[in-house]
């Protein structure tokens, strides 16, 4: 492998070159790299299912099916549409969790990326080499979400056959887009030629203006807006909702990295404890990692709020409806599409978690030679336990608090423009279960903790 670098060495590195090492490096992995290669196909898997699913109920626009489950909802084009758009957003954790797949990628291969560089490649041709990487291994995810979706499909009689053509392109759409996750993840990592991998420019996030002030702004303006708008014009309702929830999200993770740049600043001069001072050593070094890790977290975080919220206002609408014979249609067809709305969110919130557990193992495997020396100089495993769990619990509890509001205010907006009271303590319940819930995930770490700090760590090399 790293001869034929050599020989190309100085001259114009091509595609086909690029990908012939990229299939290299997939068949020689070791353990560890298969068990991040699994992970890359895993979520290109959940990738592809979920454009997938998304395709088939967007080709039967404008036909009048009967699902055989979904209590009806299936059956009508409009509320066909409201399951789409829950499928599309659900890519936005997946997005999420490839990219940490991918940065746990730039570091376990540090070795074989050095290699790289020492037989000629550039710094631009190894970040390219790992990025098919991960494309190859989305393929491999993609093509057996294909496969069970086919199989799935054949047993219904699936009646549109030119979608078909269109799910061999979204199965191929996925593995592209899962690379240039993986480009945009590894912009700033350079493998050097002696095998350090690093970040070649500081990430000072974006300004308070942009960062804070405008999302505070904005969600006040939009919910604002909803409420005095009210019925009027209901048709605006989700796209208000939509930028409330946007902007709110991005507040919460600007407030992610500020926070952890402010605390780690603070605590490391004041602190006196040995966990809380060496986290707010971490803090201080990589403030916005905890923004990059805790986006999918937060974003969940304010639509699970508003969704408790606005599930207890709809229930309660339904259920006086009810007594009163106003409904149309079944009340169960109703609790079933906000059942559905429900499990999206815990599937988006399962996807983030599960990222955020990644992230922190990625974390611990980059600092595991300054964590076996931190042992080997005398500080106790539980002082890097608690550690390890600080680093999460610090700048997370900040930006919880703004996404918390974020997703309060569209609940309360949502009970006002339909006259109903607004609950308080189901919503208000969310947050610290995402709370507990990261830190759990946190957790899942430290076993790999525990070898991190095992004296054979010191090796050079």
């Amino acid at each position: 492998m790293t001869t034929d670098v050599a020989a190309r060495a100085g001259t114009r590195p091509s595609v086909r070159t690029d990908t012939r090492l990229a299939w290299t490096l997939v068949t020689g992995s070791d353990r560890r790299e298969r068990w991040r290669l699994a992970l890359t196909a895993f979520g290109a898997a959940l990738a592809t299912g979920f454009c997938l699913g998304a395709a088939a109920l967007a080709a039967l626009t404008g036909h009048q099916v009967s699902a055989p489950y979904g209590n009806g909802l299936l059956d009508e084009p409009g509320t066909r549409q409201g399951v789409v758009v829950a499928l599309l957003l659900l890519l936005v954790p997946v997005a999420g969790l490839l990219g940490q797949c991918a940065r746990v990628g730039a570091v376990h291969r540090d070795r074989r990326l050095a290699a790289l560089r020492l037989a000629g490649a550039g710094p631009r041709q190894v970040r390219r080499i790992a990025a098919l990487e991960s494309g190859l291994a989305c393929l491999a995810g993609s093509v057996l979400a294909l496969i069970a979706f086919g199989a799935m499909l054949a047993t219904t009689g699936y009646p549109v056959p030119l979608a078909w053509a269109g799910f061999v392109a979204l199965a191929l759409a996925v593995p592209a887009a899962g690379a240039g996750v993986s480009v945009f993840a590894l912009r700033q990592v350079v493998a050097s030629p002696l095998g350090q991998v690093r970040r070649v420019t500081a990430d000072h996030g974006p300004g308070f203006l942009v960062g804070l002030i405008v999302p505070v702004l904005l969600v006040v303006a939009g919910s604002a807006l909803l409420a005095l708008r009210g019925t009027r014009d209901i048709a605006a309702a989700p796209l208000l909702v939509c930028a409330v929830v946007v902007v709110t999200g991005a507040g919460s993770v600007w407030v992610a990295g500020a926070s952890s740049r402010l605390i780690g600043a603070r605590l490391a001069g004041r602190a006196t404890r040995p966990a809380v001072l060496i986290a707010a050593h971490r803090l201080r070094q990589d403030a916005w990692a905890a923004a990059r890790t805790h986006a999918a977290l937060l974003l969940a975080t304010v639509v699970g709020v508003a969704f408790v919220g606005v599930r207890e206002v709809l229930l309660d609408t339904l259920h006086r409806s009810q007594r009163e014979g106003h409904l149309g249609m079944d009340i169960s067809y109703y609790t079933f599409g906000i059942d559905l709305v429900g499990g999206a969110v815990l599937v988006a919130l399962a996807i983030s978690l599960f990222s955020l557990a990644v992230g922190t193992a990625e974390s611990v495997a980059t600092r595991r030679r300054t964590l076996a020396a931190q042992a080997a100089s005398g500080v106790p495993y539980g002082v890097l336990a608690r550690t390890l769990l600080l680093e999460t619990a610090l700048p997370l509890a900040p930006a919880v608090v703004l996404a918390t509001l974020g997703g309060t205010a569209v609940h309360l907006a949502y009970a006002s423009a339909v006259g109903a009271a607004a609950p308080v303590v189901m919503p208000l319940l969310v947050p610290p279960a995402v709370y507990a819930a990261c830190l759990a995930a946190t957790a899942t770490s430290l076993p790999l903790l525990r070898r991190s700090v095992h004296p054979s760590e010191l090796r050079a090399g």
